[in-house]
């Protein structure tokens, strides 16, 4: 990714990305456009935005779409295809900024692929109350999971059917990969 802007502060990106009709990321004192994704990532994502949504009906667990951005302790603001939160939402910037997400999840493209595995997360996992991180593969039916079992140890689970189910001990429930990929014909 290329910088459209450098060498600003956070309170001249929140001014900039609120008055644009563009969602921008902020790190280290660069604004980064985020393009727009295909139709399976949108799919994609509005399938688990969906899914978490019917199973946290009555429970303390939140899921919000990618309008909610993230900021992590790391210095990244950003907005993931679908966080959640659980309990009382932390928020900051005029309730525009999420700071205690659970759960995050980013559905990969080619391009996204490498900075979402890579500098992404290791920036995510500045954040104390991120227990599940899910890449989500748009092209095909693959899906890593990443669980924190320690301050500095994370687990990866690959999930690569549909038919498979993963566990978010985080937020108390099971998802099935399928409902992932719902309409798109992966399999």
């Amino acid at each position: 990714m290329q910088a459209i802007k450098t060498q600003i502060d956070r309170a001249e990106y929140l001014r900039l990305d609120a008055a644009s009709p563009v969602k921008h990321e902020f790190y280290r004192g660069e604004i980064f456009a985020m393009a727009g994704g295909t139709f399976s990532h949108a799919k994609i994502s509005l399938n688990i935005s969906s899914h978490l949504h019917a199973l946290l009906r009555g429970n303390p667990c939140r899921p919000m779409n990618s309008d909610m951005r993230v900021a992590t302790p790391s210095g990244l603001d950003t907005y993931p295809d679908v966080s959640v939160y659980c309990h009382e939402p932390e928020l900051a910037d005029n309730d525009c900024t999420l700071l205690n997400p659970v759960l995050i999840v980013e559905v990969l493209s080619p391009g996204t692929r490498s900075y979402d595995r890579g500098d992404k997360f290791m920036l995510y996992r500045s954040m104390p109350s991120l227990r599940d991180y899910l890449l989500v593969e748009s092209e095909s039916v693959f899906v890593e999971h990443y669980q924190r079992i320690g301050p500095h140890e994370w687990h990866l689970h690959e999930y690569q059917q549909s038919s498979d189910v993963l566990d978010l001990a985080s937020i108390g429930q099971t998802l099935e990969i399928a409902r992932f990929y719902d309409g798109l014909g992966l399999s």
